[in-house]
């Protein structure tokens, strides 16, 4: 019966979003939207402000992606691969993976959720977080800083983590 709920509440969430698009674009008739995720200007949701201290999700989405047997590989430039294994500040929209107040491992992302059954962007838009002291779950954006790692061939098709990570103001 669980199952049928979350089948049923999956298709009205990829209807809702269907119609939504069907309604209106923000975005001129034949000009694509671009950036890492897409975050639109009727969205309820201020976009992320602009931050000196955290690397921009432009630097993250800029990478090449090779196609293999087996799938998508990212393909990282030169600054991507310079800030493996360092410390690093990531801002950006938090994903709990648990039903609690504060999460000790979720997703960050360049743009909000409009749907918790659906992701708003690729793995170019998105950091997994493994925090050492938890974070509270917020729908303002979150700062973390811990240590970044470029993940090559991550088997849940992820490009970057952050570990160790902990909230900053």
């Amino acid at each position: 019966m669980l199952r049928l709920k979350r089948t049923v509440l999956i298709l009205a969430c990829a209807a809702g979003l269907a119609h939504a698009q069907q309604l209106s674009s923000p975005v001129p008739p034949g000009i694509a939207p671009s950036g890492p995720g897409y975050h639109s200007p009727q969205s309820p949701i201020a976009p992320l402000p602009q931050r000196g201290d955290v690397v921009p999700w432009s630097v993250l989405s800029d990478l090449g992606k090779k196609t293999t047997k087996d799938g998508i590989l990212p393909v990282f430039n030169a600054r991507q691969q310079e800030m493996d294994k360092t410390v690093q500040r990531i801002q950006g929209f938090m994903v709990p993976l648990d039903a609690k107040a504060t999460q000790t491992h979720f997703l960050l992302t360049s743009v909000p959720l409009t749907c918790s059954f659906c992701i708003p962007g690729g793995p170019e838009s998105m950091v997994e977080v493994k925090a050492k002291t938890p974070v509270r779950y917020s729908l303002e954006p979150v700062v973390v800083e811990g240590r970044f790692t470029v993940l090559r061939n991550d088997p849940y098709g992820l490009y970057y983590r952050v570990v160790e990570a902990v909230p900053v103001k």
